[in-house]
């Protein structure tokens, strides 16, 4: 048995939420992540260097693949080479229509309230900006799509808000460059049925992967109203049975973090289990 197991890294296998992490969880997950049969993705927001810097600081197992940038690039990592994944740069590339991110921010450049982010936070396929808080963000992202599909540019706008900044964020991507589509696509890349892959996430913008066909787990610290969310959305779409929400008592361990990423392996994938 062989299992593609992808994870969001901050507040899932990054232990930096209000959550305690049990002491044995990332011990745990570093020797369960070692075994051959299992092939390692991280699934984030971060760019390389976040990730690499992430890595070192928590002491977390070297991924096999990483898909970083909010989705928008994937990465081979074999030692400490990164070769990014150019099939997926050419797939997501289709989206925009030839357009890279500066021309994109040029087509966007009217929009006043916009303030685009530093230098190493936009790639080819990315785009981002800050936006303050008294903006009307709802008004502004429906201008922002209008524009973008009078251009022919298929686009996808992810919005949040920095809570200790307090400001805005807005990402804007090529449309199929988000979680489920990497996932998706490299999956099929390196030929794993959808039975051999799990998610482990803990945020909203885990949500489209964890209502998806493949087998998911959210870890027990993450938000009670993104549990029910996520249900209902699983529910609904028939996925119920591919949806598991760690709670804790496993292992011997609280389900937070890495503990709630080895128990959905053990839910899902008993052979696998750690112990077994």
């Amino acid at each position: 048995m062989r299992l593609l197991l992808c994870a969001d890294m901050d507040r899932t296998v990054i232990p930096n939420g209000s959550a305690p992490e049990h002491p044995a969880a990332r011990i745990s997950f570093r020797t369960f992540c070692r075994r051959p049969e299992i092939t390692l993705v991280y699934v984030t927001g971060r760019d390389r260097q976040l990730v690499e810097e992430a890595l070192a600081a928590y002491q977390l197992p070297p991924p096999d693949y990483a898909i970083t940038d909010v989705g928008t690039k994937i990465y081979r990592v074999t030692q400490r080479d990164w070769q990014p994944l150019e099939q997926w740069e050419q797939e997501i590339d289709r989206d925009w229509n030839g357009r890279s991110g500066a021309d994109i921010a040029r087509l966007l450049g009217d929009f006043t309230d916009l303030q685009l982010q530093e230098e190493r936070k936009q790639n080819d396929h990315k785009l981002s900006y800050y936006l303050s808080l008294r903006s009307d963000p709802q008004s502004l992202l429906q201008c922002l799509r209008q524009r973008l599909a009078a251009a022919g540019v298929a686009a996808g706008l992810i919005w949040s808000i920095d809570e200790e900044a307090r400001v805005g964020l807005l990402d804007v991507l090529p449309r199929r460059a988000d979680k489920l589509h990497a996932i998706t696509f490299l999956a099929g890349t390196l030929g794993y049925p959808v039975e051999e892959v799990l998610f482990a996430g803990d945020s909203g913008n885990d949500l489209a992967v964890l209502q998806s066909a493949f087998k998911t787990v959210l870890v027990a610290n993450a938000a009670r109203e993104l549990k029910e969310e996520a249900r209902a959305a699983a529910l609904s779409r028939g996925h119920e049975e591919t949806l598991y929400v760690a709670r804790g008592g496993v292992l011997g361990m609280n389900g937070n973090y890495c503990a709630g990423v080895l128990e959905g392996v053990c839910h899902f994938f008993p052979a696998l289990c750690p112990g077994t």
